[in-house]
């Protein structure tokens, strides 16, 4: 492709006009349509759009080249994708996420130019709430919404940014129309300065003056900007024209701008350097603007001054073309990528799955393979949404059948709510009872019948348990109270105490023979002594085993546990609520040991194992506590 040619001191309208449009740039970028952003814009050619206005006779023109700046088209293309790439994860956040995106937006220093990333913000917002809202069609009309605080609070901070912004278009306006009147102001000294052909000496000084209050004027309106810079430029035109300069000022001005013009040329040669293509590019554009601000050089000079200008454009150029040539060629390979992701997914989709460790198998699978897309570039522009559709579509549908499978347990677990309503009708009913025989027995059957019932709504299962526990308490509280002599609950807690302290003074012999039989010997005084109260039974029992443990290694435990069988699968947050509500037990165990193992002068070591066990437990309950709510959140 060859060169366009202009003159160098042109006044090159057409880029001017961009700039005002690209100031506005949110009239004219359509906004994106799905949550994953686009790949970014191609340009459709390295070589800029040639500018077509001539150049003033009286300014010498310098020798032609190409023109730095791209077409309207492609810059309005760079902007539009520098905003894509933005929100490149908005698909992946939540509606908190988003409205606290929003927020600290709202209160940067830039947000009133990045109004295009608050719509995008504001689109994926509505988008993810309609479809939380279209997957909960209850909560909508509900008294208790839960979508109702974040979105209020998003359509406040909206609403103020709203004002915000139409205030601060309305002062930017207005500035564009007081530097209009400004430049109107300058243009008519300068036409004094013409019209009256004072002494050059004089009138040089006035001229350059009125030039630098030319450039710090600032942007006009769009619509007025072509007719007052044609009318400058005349002027100007003039005055080199008509006003006789004396030769030693000419001269010093043609220095001048030499040296602000070699400036430009170290700039654009270091800018040839820049890894990051893009930017240099932009940064260029900005160079040729300031470039044309600056008159003639001496004409020996002009056409080294601007060839070397020109060569660290081109270079410039050429690097930016052929970076979306590459850019292209890898968006093709992940094109390739996602294709083969999106397979792996659909078959997993397809798969019939009959357990719940198998579903959340391939949930993990499904995890790894959405980790795997988020570290792939974008696809081809005109592929990339197609591709990332796609893709959404087979994991919406993994998730969709996980959610019917583990549907059919809600109905199991509000007829365990049932089931254990009725135990603590039951147990309310028993636990005035003085019948302490018989009413404990039945205590004992229900606290079975309790643990044999499966799993019940999370936001029940608490406020249940501690009503039916509140039931037993009283009942065992009130019967040991009443026990008989021969009965001594608190008697029988002080010798199993005392028994624990044997245990922890015990000294291990080297013969194992002697050492079990130690340990039978305390596991036979241990069963000999009655019943504790129903408070203490737990822990004094945990605080022994733990004990014997310590001493005698050997010893064997039964699993705390036993599976039952004929139960319908567990889903993966029951067995997480399971392990956490034994953890929380293990800890109110551990530090009841504590207390007991404190009236010995040899259970030190012990308390110190205790006290790291507690440790490790309220760490496990942090983790637990997490993977609860990351198994809501994909429920």
């Amino acid at each position: 492709m060859s060169d366009t040619i202009i003159p160098e001191k042109t006044v090159e309208v057409v880029s001017d006009v961009e700039n005002q449009k690209l100031e506005n740039i949110e009239a004219t970028v359509a906004e994106p349509v799905a949550a994953e952003p686009a790949a970014p814009a191609e340009p459709a050619s390295a070589e800029p759009e040639p500018a077509t206005e001539p150049e003033p006779a009286a300014a010498e023109p310098e020798p032609e080249a190409a023109a730095a700046e791209p077409s309207v088209a492609e810059k309005l293309q760079d902007v539009a994708e520098e905003i894509k790439d933005k929100v490149e994860n908005l698909a992946d956040k939540s509606l908190a996420e988003l409205s606290d995106m929003f927020r600290d937006l709202k209160e940067s220093a830039d947000s009133m130019i990045r109004s295009k990333e608050a719509e995008n913000i504001k689109s994926a917002f509505y988008k993810l709430l309609g479809k939380l809202k279209g997957e909960n069609p209850e909560g909508e009309n509900s008294i208790n919404n839960p979508f109702e605080a974040v979105e209020e609070n998003f359509k406040a901070v909206y609403a103020d940014y709203k004002k915000e912004r139409a205030e601060y278009n309305r002062e930017q306006e207005s500035r564009r129309e007081e530097n209009l009147a400004k430049k109107k102001a300058i243009i008519e000294e300068l036409k004094a300065i013409v019209e009256n052909n004072e002494d050059a000496s004089a009138c040089f000084p006035a001229f350059r003056e009125l030039q630098n209050r030319w450039r710090e004027a600032g942007p006009v309106p769009v619509t007025a900007f072509r007719d007052i810079n044609d009318t400058y430029q005349f002027y100007v035109e003039k005055f080199y024209d008509m006003v006789k300069i004396s030769r030693d000022l000419r001269d010093l001005d043609f220095q001048k701008n030499l040296e602000a013009k070699e400036k430009f040329c170290e700039a654009a040669e270091k800018l040839a350097e820049n890894e990051n293509v893009v930017n240099a590019f932009h940064e260029l554009q900005k160079l040729h603007e300031q470039w044309k601000e600056f008159g003639p050089v001496a004409k020996e000079k002009r056409d080294d001054i601007w060839n070397r200008f020109k060569v660290a454009t081109a270079v410039i150029n050429k690097r930016y073309q052929a970076h979306f040539e590459d850019q292209k060629e890898e968006q093709v390979a992940n094109l390739a990528a996602k294709q083969a992701l999106c397979e792996q997914v659909e078959e997993i989709a397809e798969k019939e799955v009959s357990s719940s460790s198998e579903w959340n198998e391939l949930s993990g699978k499904i995890e790894e393979i959405q980790a795997k897309w988020r570290t792939i570039g974008f696809a081809t522009r005109k592929e990339n949404q197609k591709i990332y559709d796609r893709f959404r579509a087979a994991c919406d549908k993994f998730f969709a059948r996980k959610r019917d499978y583990y549907a059919g347990f809600k109905d199991s677990m509000n007829a365990n709510l049932e089931k254990k309503m009725s135990i603590i009708e039951k147990a309310e009913a028993l636990k005035s009872s003085t019948e302490w025989k018989k009413a404990t027995d039945q205590f004992i059957e229900l606290q079975k019948q309790w643990k044999e019932i499966g799993a019940v709504p999370r936001k029940k299962s608490e406020q249940i348990w501690k009503r039916f526990r509140a039931a037993c308490d009283e009942f065992f509280a009130e019967r040991d109270k009443q026990a008989k002599p021969e009965n001594d609950f608190y008697g029988n807690l002080k010798a199993k105490k005392k028994i624990i302290e044997e245990v922890l003074a015990y000294e291990p012999s080297d013969d194992p023979a002697a050492n079990m039989e130690a340990q039978r010997e305390f596991n036979a005084r241990w069963q000999e002594i009655g019943h504790v109260p129903f408070k203490e039974k737990d822990a004094i029992n945990a605080a022994y085993r733990d004990a014997v443990k310590a001493k005698f290694p050997l010893a064997q435990s039964a699993p705390r546990n036993a599976g039952r069988p004929g139960r319908a699968p567990r889903t993966e947050k029951e067995l997480l609520m399971d392990k956490y509500r034994a953890l929380q037990q293990d800890v109110t165990t551990y530090e009841n040991n504590i207390g007991f193992f404190a009236a010995s002068k040899n259970s030190e070591p012990l308390i110190k194992q205790m006290q790291e066990r507690i440790e490790q437990a309220k760490a496990e309950l942090k983790k637990l506590e997490q993977k609860i709510r990351e198994t809501e959140e994909e429920a």
